[in-house]
């Protein structure tokens, strides 16, 4: 299962809770960790539906990487209520440089696993995922 470039797995658990999220709307949100020692991709975080976008962006390690799925809610031009699922690769500048690399060769196999994905966003910074920016990636 695990890829040769990157050497890393994608626990089943990350799929099945991706899957919930995308069909029942079970969860708000999903944070992915990397286990460096068991060489995989796990579910580190649900957030819940009745949470919102400052609670998932909280829950972000502010010197750790991450990869995270956001069940995000808008309203077109048009008035009509759109949900997309957002993809979000955290990478703060303050990380480990080994980390960054291992999540950086990751993503493309991880994010393959996850079926359903519409909008991507990959951020250094809180600003650089902000609602505004979310809402205009989402709305194109």
């Amino acid at each position: 299962m695990a890829n040769s470039a990157s050497g890393m797995a994608v626990h089943d658990d990350c799929k099945l809770k991706f899957l919930e999220l995308k069909a029942k709307r079970s969860f708000r949100f999903i944070i992915f960790k990397i286990d460096e020692t068991l060489q995989q991709v796990t579910v580190e975080k649900l957030g819940q539906p009745g949470e919102n976008y400052d609670d998932f962006t909280a829950c972000l390690p502010a010197n750790e990487c991450r990869y995270a799925v956001f069940d995000f809610d808008f309203v077109t031009d048009e008035n009509c209520q759109k949900s997309k699922i957002v993809f979000v690769s955290w990478a703060p500048d303050t990380s480990r440089i080994r980390s960054k690399m291992l999540y950086a060769s990751s993503k493309d196999r991880f994010k393959r696993e996850l079926d359903g994905i519409q909008v991507e966003l990959q951020a250094t910074d809180p600003s650089e995922m902000s609602l505004d920016i979310v809402k205009g990636r989402a709305t194109v």
